[in-house]
C-alpha cells in the first residue's frame, strides 16, 4: 500500500467532477453526489485460521491511520464518524443515500473532513469473517446521515 498513491486518487476524486448517473470509474463507483474509491483491497479469508485476518486487519487500520495523519496536515483533525447507527437505520428500511449506505455495509467508523462544499471520509471496511479488507475513500457533497 502507498500512502502517496492513496493521497493521489483522493486528489482526483475531490476535484473530478460527480456524474449524473451511478457508474463504474478507474477507482470505483461514482453517482450523483459522490465518489467512493477501493484505495487498496486483500484476499479473502476462506482457508485462513484466523491469523493472517489478525494481521491484516493491524495492517489495514495502520494503512488507514497513516493516511489520516497526512490529511490531518492538509484539512486539520478529522472527525471520528460511527457508521453503526447509520447501518441500523438502513436495516430498518430507512433510506440512506450513496455513498454513506455502501460505507456502513462494512465500515464501523470513518475519519470525515469538511473541505469546502464536499466531504471527504476515509476507512476501513470488511463485509464478514471471510471477505477481504478494504482501504475506501469517499468524497460526496451529500452530507451524513
Amino acid at each position: 500500500m502507498s500512502t502517496a498513491r492513496h493521497l493521489a486518487t483522493i486528489d482526483l476524486l475531490c476535484a473530478r467532477p460527480f456524474p449524473a448517473a451511478r457508474a463504474g470509474s478507474g477507482t470505483g463507483t461514482s453517482g450523483p453526489g459522490y465518489h467512493l474509491a477501493e484505495l487498496a483491497s486483500g484476499e479473502s479469508f476462506w482457508e485462513d485460521d484466523g491469523s493472517r485476518r489478525a494481521r491484516e486487519a493491524e495492517q489495514y487500520e495502520a494503512e488507514c491511520a497513516a493516511l489520516a495523519t497526512v490529511l490531518e496536515a492538509r484539512w486539520g483533525e478529522p472527525q471520528l464518524f460511527s457508521l453503526w447507527s447509520t447501518r441500523v437505520r438502513g436495516a430498518e428500511g430507512e433510506e440512506i443515500p450513496d455513498p454513506w449506505r455502501e460505507l456502513s455495509d462494512g465500515m464501523a467508523h470513518a475519519h470525515l473532513w469538511r473541505i469546502g462544499d464536499r466531504w471527504l471520509a476515509v476507512g476501513v471496511s470488511t463485509q464478514g469473517e471471510v471477505h477481504p479488507f478494504q482501504l475506501l475513500a469517499a468524497v460526496t457533497d451529500i452530507d451524513p446521515p
